[in-house]
């Protein structure tokens, strides 16, 4: 018996550093996407065409998603996975909740490419609905290729007759793009991951502070820097 437990002992020590081992890697591939989604904000910012800024102004969600893959001759996204957040009450964003988005057509140019793609809500309603079950833009929620011109008053359909507006940079343009089909999921996993325990969308839209990650700090004062 004492042998059959000197065999469990370090049986049960490499279990427990394996399970370590993966719940650190699942946060920094989590980590990764929140600076990836950092970077994404910064290099839109660098654009002289960019999303209006009296957009982000009235804006109360957004959604991004770096390196998105697409391939074929007309477009149909694959699945891409991002980072939501909706604006709160006294103008600060929320904390950020990962996503999925599977399928749509993009109706971009030949080829595979990475597509950042970034998406802009006009109420943070909207996005809460994404808490309760996955939906599809273009078909639950209207779409509409946003504005460009960071300077421009974005008031050619900015009476808002679309609740979502999209955007995409792909080899170094810039462009509003149309996305039908779209389907847009929370990936519990990831959050789960991240944050180190299971937290519900509509808790982290609410804006309570979950974590202390510098990295999110950053993500949320690139996002304020860009109007």
């Amino acid at each position: 018996m004492k042998t059959l437990k000197l065999f469990r002992l370090p049986a049960m020590l490499l279990l427990a550093s394996v399970m370590m081992l993966t719940t650190v890697s699942a946060q920094d591939k989590e980590h990764d996407k929140i600076e990836d989604a950092t970077g994404v904000l910064r290099d839109f910012g660098k654009m002289k065409e960019s999303i209006p800024r009296e957009l982000l102004e009235k804006t109360n969600g957004i959604i991004i998603i770096p390196k998105l893959i697409n391939a074929g001759f007309v477009i149909g996204g694959k699945r891409g996975k991002g980072i939501a957040m909706v604006k709160l009450p006294d103008g600060k964003w929320s904390n950020p909740v990962f996503v999925t988005m599977t399928g749509g057509s993009f109706g971009l140019q030949a080829g595979v490419q990475s597509v950042d793609l970034v998406l802009v809500f006009k109420s943070a309603k909207t996005l809460h609905r994404i808490g309760t079950g996955s939906f599809t833009l273009g078909g639950d929620i209207s779409a509409a290729a946003g504005p460009v011109g960071r300077s421009s008053s974005a008031n050619t359909d900015y009476k808002l007759e679309a609740e979502v507006y999209s955007y995409s940079r792909s080899r170094g343009l810039f462009a509003g793009i149309s996305i039908n089909g779209a389907k847009l999921d929370i990936d519990a996993k990831a959050d789960n991951a991240f944050y180190g325990q299971s937290y519900s969308a509509r808790t982290l839209f609410a804006g309570t502070d979950k974590t202390s990650e510098n990295s999110v700090k950053e993500l949320k004062e690139t996002l304020r820097g860009l109007y």
